[in-house]
């Protein structure tokens, strides 16, 4: 397992960059080494975004380059595009794995699986597919503490989705319902990264405004969680990044 080499390209908005943040986590602890989408490795994954046309195109667009690095690479689309446009994906025949939002948190699980069946049968695995309907998805895909970062300062996701619809805009169907992280996952994956030297913290989410409306238990909103972050030793800087 120490051998296998893992690229990740991340399209589109801050929200995408954590989540492949916490993928690229999971990987590394799975003895994975990370490397660049340009260079040769085992497996690549685009976190795809589907915001505009050009995004739509830039998606396929990196679909399409990776076998050309390596052939017998696990190529995995992931994300919103995948989630929306799963038919269109299905053309390019290059892609082995897709996966809507909600199943980011379970990448690692299906590309070890392809893995092995492709070492027992020695030969290329069938396509496999798993978008679940997000739009029926009430609770928040919490990735645990996150702590995973090339930077200085680090992003956290705090809440997905969007409830608002407008007419020019395809994220409700992406993204799902609003959904809101709970305050102690967020304090505590921000806790370990003060205890790694982070100083400052780019807070985000779909329709971040929105945060807290879904909690029924109790009345606490972003500002309540800013306060908390605010409390924790060592965060210097807190920013809020709107997708």
């Amino acid at each position: 397992m120490e051998n296998r080499t893992v690229a990740f390209c991340t399209l589109g908005c801050k929200v995408n960059q954590y989540e492949t943040n916490g993928m690229i986590q999971e990987f590394i602890k799975n003895g994975y080494k990370v490397v660049d989408f340009e260079e040769k490795a085992d497996v690549y994954v685009v976190n795809t975004c589907t915001v505009t046309n050009m995004a739509d195109r830039k998606s396929r667009q990196m679909l399409r380059k990776v076998k050309e690095l390596n052939p017998k690479a696990i190529l995995a689309a992931v994300g919103c595009y995948a989630q929306v446009s799963k038919e269109e994906l299905e053309k390019i025949p290059e892609i082995d794995l897709i996966l809507g939002t909600n199943k980011k948190k379970d990448l690692l699980e299906y590309v070890n699986k392809m893995l092995e069946e492709r070492e027992e049968l020695n030969s290329n695995t069938k396509l496999e597919e798993d978008i679940t309907d997000v739009l029926h998805c009430e609770e928040y895909v919490d990735f645990g503490d996150v702590t995973f970062t090339e930077k200085t300062r680090a992003v956290i996701k705090v809440q997905d989705g969007c409830d608002r619809f407008c007419s020019y805009c395809i994220i409700p169907y992406a993204r799902g319902h609003i959904r809101s992280r709970k305050p102690e996952s967020v304090v505590s994956e921000i806790t370990k990264i003060a205890q790694n030297g982070i100083k400052e913290v780019i807070i985000t989410g779909i329709h971040l405004a929105s945060y807290g409306k879904d909690f029924k238990e109790k009345n606490y909103r972003l500002i309540d969680l800013l306060e908390d972050i605010n409390k924790i030793d060592g965060i210097e800087r807190i920013r809020l990044r709107i997708t």
